[in-house]
């Protein structure tokens, strides 16, 4: 099939499908309720093919076993710790089952074996340097054999073993200093690389990019941010990644294994003031872009050329209630910054799927601002519907533009495309976050509506293609919500309308004429994200 566009034959490029290679959760023990599994089972069916998720090792998983008891007294302490992995089991081979694969971060530290407890999160994650460091690589090496004999060295090795999460954020995810993390990346890395030296191993999974010296140092320094709270153009810094050199040099001096470089870079963030006071940073549209730029170059320079680039954490910000998350405005901004960045990195993984998600306990209400594509009761997001389309798209692009892109599958020769309108009038800024519903809303008023125009040749006459555009009026189930009055607990009557509204996309066919010349020309709202399918592919 020789396609050509606009009058003209096209030059064909991979199109990685970056945002499905992995996608975020939040702790292992959520993975283990029927309505996570429910919902995975849906993102899963999209080509979904790792998840990451903290909280392998918190104790409410009960794989480091230095206590036993029965519930009434204290608890005895065992001769020797023992490592159960019944529940962890459940959680991998689930994901197994639906054709996904765990991206393993490994942590955070038992309580037993934690030299600080019940660092963050209302579930009390235990972020710190290990008590004993021969039980900590104990633990590694006992958890790592036991997946190899359950599922098979060949697919382990498919594996990826990322070691800690954001251990750059003192004292919440790590209460330690950086060269206490590096020495926690030399046990783990050696220990794994012992059992088998094909096992993928990485890290050092910090967050985030900043255009100061806060993380130079062995600990946070939020002196050094002063001036980032105050600077009047954010965009005019040097943003720069967090600990990523100094990890690379730290390793190479070790000749130690770096498999991939992880870490995590939101458009949005905070600097402290002088005064202590939390300044929110919003970056530009294009943030996401050049940070990935920058990131592939360090790498690519550095000892380790090879090494895979995985960002381990991606959204529109890195709050689990910023209410832009419910909105069409993210699904045009991930879109977007999905289809930028596609050939960029290894992975992006999207923070994350579901709202099932208790970092700061169960969110307020069906609509709070959560990370999730899908809402606690399984609503859809305009998040859900964008990530559907780009995952419909095939491997080869045919025609790439600042607004969309058209694609052929190398397997199929089937033809598809993504458009989005990101308003002209945001003139280039990032969407933000907003504190409430009505607050986030204010976005919508932004244009204009943008004409998508192609002529796409070649095609068979009579195959009909199938148009789906998630905007404003159409999919957009957290503004049926605000007009049924914002409720707070949702009748079953409720829940059933506004996983209608969610997925009630404008929807309509168009048929290739005689000619083989198939004439697009549509009118996208402002946010708008619009799928092109050939019907039954």
């Amino acid at each position: 099939m020789n396609i050509w566009i606009d009058g003209r034959p096209c030059d064909e490029s991979a199109l990685p499908h970056v945002w499905s290679r992995c996608v975020g959760a939040g702790r292992a023990n959520e993975a283990l309720r029927a309505d996570w599994q429910r919902q995975f089972a849906e993102i899963a069916a999209l080509g979904v093919r790792y998840l990451r998720f903290h909280g392998v090792f918190h104790d409410d998983m009960f794989v480091y076993r230095a206590r036993y008891g029965g519930g009434f007294g204290p608890d005895a302490p065992l001769p020797a710790p023992v490592h159960t992995f019944s529940y962890v089991d459940k959680v991998f081979d689930f994901l197994l089952d639906h054709g996904v694969r765990p991206f393993v971060e490994l942590g955070f530290m038992p309580r037993d074996l934690a030299t600080q407890t019940e660092t963050v999160f209302w579930w009390g994650a235990h972020c710190s340097p290990p008590n004993d460091m021969e039980r900590w690589v104990e633990l590694v090496t006992r958890s790592v054999e036991h997946w190899i004999g359950r599922y098979g060295l060949d697919e382990v090795r498919q594996w990826r073993f990322e070691v800690w999460n954001e251990p750059n954020l003192v004292p919440h995810f790590w209460t330690g200093t950086k060269t206490e993390y590096f020495e926690l990346y030399e046990r783990t890395v050696r220990a794994i690389k012992a059992i088998d030296p094909e096992l993928k191993v990485g890290g050092p999974a910090t967050s985030v990019f900043v255009p100061d010296d806060r993380y130079k140092g062995e600990v946070e320094d939020r002196s050094a941010a002063f001036a980032t709270a105050a600077a009047e153009d954010v965009d005019a810094l040097d943003w720069r990644p967090v600990w990523i050199e100094d990890f690379i040099a730290w390793c190479a001096e070790r000749e130690l294994p770096v498999d991939f470089i992880s870490t995590h870079t939101y458009p949005t963030d905070f600097a402290y003031g002088a005064s202590g006071e939390a300044v929110q940073i919003t970056r530009y549209a294009d943030a996401t872009y050049d940070d990935l730029t920058l990131l592939r170059e360090l790498v690519r320079g550095s000892a380790y050329p090879d090494a895979e680039i995985h960002i381990t954490e991606w959204s529109t910000s890195p709050s689990a209630r910023d209410f832009i998350h419910d909105t069409p405005f993210a699904a045009a901004a991930i879109t977007r910054s999905f289809l930028q960045c596609a050939t960029l990195a290894d992975s992006i993984a999207y923070w994350t799927f579901t709202d099932v998600f208790e970092e700061g306990g169960a969110g307020i209400g069906p609509f709070h601002g959560g990370f999730g594509l899908v809402n606690e009761d399984g609503v859809h997001k305009p998040t859900f519907h964008a990530f559907a389309m780009l995952t419909r798209l095939g491997d080869r692009a045919l025609l790439t533009t600042p607004h969309g892109v058209v694609t052929r599958d190398s397997r199929t020769s089937a033809v598809s495309a993504v458009f989005f309108n990101y308003p002209e009038e945001m003139g280039g800024k990032g969407v933000g976050s907003a504190t409430s519903y009505a607050a986030a809303r204010s976005l919508a008023g932004v244009g204009p509506s943008r004409r998508i125009r192609h002529s796409i040749g070649g095609l068979e006459p009579g195959t009909t293609f199938l148009v789906e555009v998630v905007d404003w009026q159409h999919g957009n189930a957290a503004e049926a919500w605000y007009r049924l009055g914002s409720p707070l607990n949702l009748s079953r009557e409720q829940g059933a309308y506004l996983r209608g509204v969610a997925d009630s996309l404008l929807r309509y066919a168009l048929t290739v004429p005689a000619d083989g010349v198939l004439h697009l020309d549509v009118e996208l709202a402002p946010w708008a994200v619009m799928s092109l399918r050939q019907s039954g592919a």
